[in-house]
């Protein structure tokens, strides 16, 4: 066909007509784009193709998606199966440890990006590959924003490592034995030689953390394959997977499924009850909740807390278990927690194979005798791994993680310890003459979304040095921030309004007695209300963020707090419900 009448044939452009650039005349502009792309030795077969779009995040620091060489070519072999055309495109990659000030601060960067690139470029479906935590839901609130069909492929998990004898993995174990450090447990060359040790691999962290947790919801609501979440990164499995991926693709394209139809409420009803039952990350509330208001969603804590009382943890999984993600594989994986679930679970919601999910369990078979994935009969824990707390010192809300937390410290008073953000922290946190014991509540403040900013895994304080020396293991903490999804203890987490827009953590003091009560769902400051009002009126309104240009500045702007998801409010759906009274409206100044 003529490139000028295909450019003004009826219906809605397709494959490489898609989204035209505009020069006045659609003709010459489909001619001038295949003549370009041409260029690169395409043939006028392989145009009229469906175009599946496939992201590239492969980074030389980014070692989570050090497969992804392997994973392009396995996806474009199964496009090209299913006829077909692969095009792949990079946008952001992000990984924990090589994002400053944190890959949080810059996941809604890389959400735009991908959004943009999949506006911008023409593709009838797109495959999102990514791992490392904020990657995935990155990927996903872009693509939920931007309408094209899409389908998640996660890189999979890194294989264990060997220390001594004992089976290690990062990063739950890289915490652990950084702690028997700084308590003085192990030496210098001992700690030096276990960090050879805790990665055997390229991939996400072994461990139930937020990579983990993440590929695990995508696939129990129904974005990715079955199956896909728990391969780990190097194995043939995961290279298998990625060619269904590909050819699935294809399938979602020629259907236009959008990805309303698969991420409904149902959907992520079952992401929140999976996420409670695999003793998922506290991160993953934060980001299930930006993915849902970029549909017009609000997720709800407060049902997350009802099912947490029905939904035991069934995995026995590092940081609130024993094992390994390559363990969670053999002991079959999403598929088993989903079937061992039951009626807990939606059966009827659409998955990306054109399947219910419902259709999905039954196809994986029956149970085999295992201890990884337990039966509701006999739980890791008695209830969902994570609890939502309310009280005067976070109006809004704030997380713990129940199933990780010391059980004497589930219900626990003590003194405030405050520390007002990450640099006092640094400088105190070790002194020899801090004043605090082990019953003491560590706080810290301004490292919130707006705070720090970008809300950094800071929420993990470490236990002061000479407590640690003397053998303790945990403590009561609270703060605005996040911690890492790999890490476990009585750490209360998202306390939302954060300090930095004026929220009651601001108003804590050193001596203040507070109260945690993972049964009555409560963080409560025991100070009277008339003594809080007289300390707001002593500091007045909180400074404006300290931010002068560029993405912080935009960032600082328009980020919500914890419970709406930390997304900028101009990229959530126009049809996303304000919860009501919710304190998160507060705003920077």
């Amino acid at each position: 066909m003529p490139v000028s009448q295909s450019a003004a044939s009826t219906g809605p452009a397709t494959g490489i007509r898609r989204g035209l650039t505009s020069y006045g005349d659609a003709g010459f502009s489909l001619f001038l784009r295949k003549a370009f792309i041409k260029g690169a030795g395409y043939s006028d077969d392989a145009l009229d193709k469906p175009v599946i779009g496939i992201i590239n995040t492969g980074s030389g620091f980014n070692p989570c998606h050090g497969n992804m060489p392997a994973l392009l070519e396995a996806v474009k072999r199964g496009v090209l199966m299913a006829g077909g055309l692969p095009i792949d495109f990079p946008t952001i990659s992000l990984h924990e440890s090589f994002s400053q000030p944190t890959s949080m601060f810059l996941r809604n960067l890389m959400s735009m990006d991908t959004e943009e690139m999949i506006r911008a470029q023409p593709m009838d479906a797109v495959v999102l590959i990514g791992g490392c935590d904020k990657t995935v839901p990155a990927q996903l609130m872009g693509a939920a924003s931007a309408g094209v069909p899409a389908i998640t492929l996660v890189t999979g998990s890194m294989l264990t490592g060997g220390h001594r004898g004992k089976r290690v993995g990062a990063c739950t174990d890289c915490r652990a034995f950084w702690g028997k450090f700084r308590s003085g447990e192990i030496d210098q060359q001992e700690i030096d030689d276990v960090n050879s040790r805790l990665v055997g691999s390229v991939g996400t962290c072994s461990v139930m953390g937020t990579a983990s947790t993440m590929a695990c919801l995508t696939e129990a609501m129904g974005i990715a394959l079955p199956g896909s979440a728990s391969p780990p990164a190097v194995t043939a499995d995961r290279v298998r997977i990625a060619e269904q991926t590909g050819t699935q693709a294809v399938a979602l394209a020629e259907l236009g499924t959008e990805m309303s139809t698969i991420l409904t409420q149902e959907a992520f009803e079952n992401g929140l009850r999976v996420l409670l039952a695999i003793g998922g990350s506290t991160n993953a509330i934060i980001h299930l909740t930006a993915v849902a208001g970029r549909l017009g969603i609000r997720l709800s804590l407060e049902d997350l807390d009802r099912m947490s009382v029905e939904t035991p943890v069934l995995v026995d999984l590092k940081p609130s278990g024993a094992y390994y993600m390559e363990d969670f594989h053999r002991a079959g994986g999403v598929p088993a927690v989903l079937r061992e679930l039951g009626d807990l679970i939606h059966r009827d919601v659409p998955t990306v194979t054109g399947r219910t999910l419902g259709e999905e369990i039954d196809d994986a078979g029956p149970g085999f005798p295992q201890d990884i994935v337990r039966p509701l009969s006999n739980p890791v824990y008695p209830e969902g791994s994570l609890a939502f707390l309310r009280g005067n010192l976070a109006p809004g809300g704030a997380i713990i993680k129940q199933a990780a937390v010391s059980a004497h410290l589930l219900e626990h008073t003590g003194r405030a310890v405050v520390f007002e953000d990450t640099a006092d922290l640094a400088a105190r946190i070790d002194d020899e003459d801090l004043d605090v014991v082990a019953e003491d509540v560590l706080v810290l403040r301004n490292i919130g979304p707006v705070g720090a900013p970008g809300m950094p895994e800071a929420g993990y304080l470490p236990i002061p040095r000479k407590l640690a020396a003397q053998g303790v293991k945990d403590m009561v903490r609270i703060s605005d921030g996040r911690m890492s999804g790999t890490a476990a203890g009585a750490v209360v987490l998202h306390v939302t309004p954060e300090s930095a827009v004026g929220g009651p953590l601001r108003l804590v003091r050193t001596g203040d007695t507070i109260t945690l009560s993972v049964s009555r769902r409560l963080i409560q400051l025991e100070v009277p209300e008339d003594e809080l009002t007289r300390r707001e009126e002593t500091l007045g309104p909180p400074p404006a963020p300290a931010a002068e240009r560029g993405y912080r500045k935009l960032y600082v702007s328009e980020v919500t707090q914890a419970d709406e998801g930390c997304d900028f409010r101009f990229l959530q759906s126009t049809e996303l419900p304000r919860p009501e009274g919710s304190q998160s409206l507060l705003k920077a100044p």
